[in-house]
């Protein structure tokens, strides 16, 4: 390894931050004489709350600034969450590796100060999120709830729900695992409910394509399994041409006696009635085309006009 200093760029939010930390002592732990220094940047996405990320620009505000900063050679790699970042990168960027995704870290969790579950919700209840993907289901399943918009870091979200602003809210698992609370969760959802997103639950490392002795250096980051498993997820997704304006989801799994992997993928209006759904398997190997695969399945049933009328 050549490499003796690597600077790491991360957003400014305490979960951020807690990830960077974690690639940090992973390569602490491979490389021990690597001087590793952590720099947090504070993106267009975390400064913009009052508006809706369809609204402002996608998903991709939360990643640009830390790209920026790669390609001005201020920064050697950025730790990002991976549904964060948009299927096509700027050139000259890679996504150089991509950790182990823990088989429980992609799902969704309802949380609420009053009720146990979804079910439980009384007519009418206020629920806070502002993932069209999040909402678009739930309405599928109680088309009687009133969605609220819902952006902020993680504690800002669950202060608003102590704060008496809604009935319940919709947080990812991994998130409130990695900031250890896990305690906040009153029940996780059921993937048959709701779908996670892309890539969710995964942490990537996005670099320099030239960059050579640090690609070499991530090499041991890279989870063989969960990585094919997320290619066929953003395969699927790219077909789609999908964002932040449509709902849709999508959520790989591997079968280790048959060394495949299942890919459940969704398209959905706004309001939840209609829900596009497809699901298929393939050997590891064929993770891109299970993607590609599975979007024909949805284009079939009509997901391209579906995803225009999102747009519109």
């Amino acid at each position: 390894m050549k490499a003796k200093n690597l600077r790491i760029v991360s957003r400014n939010s305490q979960l951020a931050l807690q990830q960077a930390e974690f690639v940090r002592t992973q390569l602490q732990i491979l490389y021990p004489n690597l001087n590793i220094t952590i720099t947090g940047i504070t993106t267009t996405g975390d400064k913009i709350l009052n508006k809706s990320l369809q609204k402002i620009g996608g998903k991709g505000l939360f990643t640009k600034e830390l790209e920026q900063q790669l390609l001005n050679n201020n920064a050697d790699i950025a730790v990002h969450s991976l549904k964060d970042i948009p299927f096509q990168l700027p050139n000259q960027l890679i996504l150089a590796a991509i950790l182990e995704r823990q088989s429980h870290y992609p799902y969704d969790a309802f949380i609420s100060n009053t009720y146990n579950s979804l079910e439980q919700l009384p007519v009418e209840a206020t629920i806070g999120t502002s993932s069209l993907r999040r909402s678009c289901q739930l309405l599928a399943v109680r088309p009687d709830l009133k969605i609220l918009p819902l952006r902020g870091n993680i504690n800002t979200r669950l202060d608003k729900l102590d704060q008496g602003n809604y009935d319940a809210i919709i947080l990812a698992v991994a998130g409130l695992l990695r900031l250890n609370l896990e305690s906040r969760i009153t029940t996780v959802i059921d993937s048959e409910i709701m779908l996670p997103a892309v890539g969710q639950g995964a942490l990537a490392i996005e670099c320099h394509q030239d960059n050579s002795a640090i690609i070499e250096l991530l090499k041991p980051l890279q989870h063989k399994i969960s990585t094919q498993c997320i290619t066929a997820e953003r395969s699927m997704n790219r077909a789609l041409g999908g964002s932040c304006h449509t709902p849709i989801a999508g959520h790989a799994t591997y079968n280790a006696i048959a060394n495949s992997i299942k890919l459940s993928g969704l398209v959905g209006s706004n309001d939840g009635s209609i829900l596009l759904r497809a699901t298929g398997t393939a050997a590891i190997e064929q993770a891109e085309d299970l993607g590609k695969a599975i979007a024909k399945q949805l284009q079939d049933q009509g997901a391209d006009e579906l995803i225009a009328a999102t747009k519109s």
